[in-house]
């Protein structure tokens, strides 16, 4: 493509997270919003007319041979990440796929081979790397201003958030809170750290409270398909992910706790400084031997979901029509995935796992 063409972008799925796709896709100038794709073809037709696609399907196969796209948004459930997107690629389109990439490490190896078998473009829906605090962190240590990172701590804490329906379900999902929302912080530590390589991870996971169902004047986020009846996932996990050179990430997350409050926190720690993410930006450093507290100034006090996707959809189209790089390549997703399954194996087998 060349940088004047116009992008032409069709959307798997139109869950909940489909709406923060489209609305980015359509804030975008260089986009046009093709067609729209889900199960349920009443509802892929509502969303394209809402969103102006003149076309909907209820087949993914027939979308890729037949609307005439460059690119595709991936939001369906985890476990159809694989055949989606590997279709899309072989179809000759560049993807990007909400996280995870996959529920296995084999699968999450086979959308490898197939982005390099047909040069395509796919980029991983990490979208914590895309908001402005990160990548102005990002900024300050590729500078050096932290020295290495050699102890990062990730908190992605619900007391009563189990959105249940296919989220709930094992098989559907590939688990609960480590790769739903652990998932963000584990890779955006990971990624400010330099993406070192990881070798063990030793881990637990709970299930003790289920999906609290019982629980009365709180109200919290339900998938469509929600069933109190079903639930296959942990509650809660906690992690430490060890990395080649000594660096280590510990993790927690959680659906249900009996915590205080629902709270995210992200913290690295550096040999010349230190930064906490979430649930503010702030930055500690050290100058004429004095420990300074330092809130950076900017218009982006924390984490903005809109903007991040914003920031992650302009991406993806400037990488479809440059075929520059995404910043979150199939290769990081792969390493992911080696990590979120690591804490899975490693919580199952009762023992720290080497991870290959």
């Amino acid at each position: 493509m060349t940088t004047t063409d116009i992008v032409k972008i069709g959307v798997v799925g139109v869950g909940t997270i489909s709406e923060l796709h489209l609305n980015a896709y359509k804030n975008n100038p260089n986009v046009r919003i093709e067609a729209i794709c889900d199960l349920n073809e009443e509802r892929a037709k509502a969303t394209a007319a809402k969103y102006g696609a003149p076309q909907a399907f209820s087949d993914y196969n027939r979308l890729f041979a037949e609307a005439g796209l460059d690119g595709v948004s991936i939001c369906t459930w985890n476990n159809t990440h694989e055949p989606i997107a590997v279709a899309a690629l072989q179809a000759g389109l560049h993807v990007l796929l909400e996280k995870p990439l996959s529920t296995t490490v084999e699968a999450a190896l086979r959308i490898e081979e197939a982005v390099r078998a047909t040069g395509r473009k796919l980029q991983v829906g990490y979208v914590r790397r895309y908001d402005n605090n990160a990548q102005l962190v990002k900024q300050f240590a590729d500078a050096g201003e932290f020295g290495e990172f050699y102890y990062a701590k990730a908190s992605s804490i619900r007391r009563v958030g189990n959105p249940g329906g296919w989220f709930a379900d094992k098989e559907r999902s590939g688990g609960g809170p480590v790769i739903d929302i652990g998932v963000h912080v584990v890779d955006l530590c990971w990624y400010l750290m330099g993406r070192p390589k990881p070798v063990s991870v030793s881990a637990n996971t709970y299930r003790k409270l289920g999906n609290r169902a019982n629980v009365k004047h709180m109200t919290s986020y339900k998938a469509a398909d929600y069933d109190a009846s079903r639930n296959t996932v942990e509650d809660m996990a906690n992690a430490i992910i060890r990395f080649e050179g000594g660096a280590s990430l510990l993790l927690e997350a959680s659906f249900t706790l009996h915590a205080k409050e629902n709270k995210t926190t992200i913290s690295l720690f550096g040999d010349k400084g230190g930064v906490e993410i979430d649930p503010a930006l702030a930055i500690v450093t050290e100058k004429h031997d004095t420990i300074l507290n330092v809130t950076p100034q900017t218009d982006h006090a924390g984490f903005h979901l809109e903007s991040a996707f914003q920031n992650e959809i302009d991406h993806f189209v400037d990488c479809v029509r440059t075929g520059s790089e995404p910043i979150s390549p199939v290769s990081d997703g792969v390493a992911v995935m080696k990590m979120l399954c690591g804490i899975y194996e490693s919580a199952e087998k009762g023992e720290e796992i080497r991870l290959s």
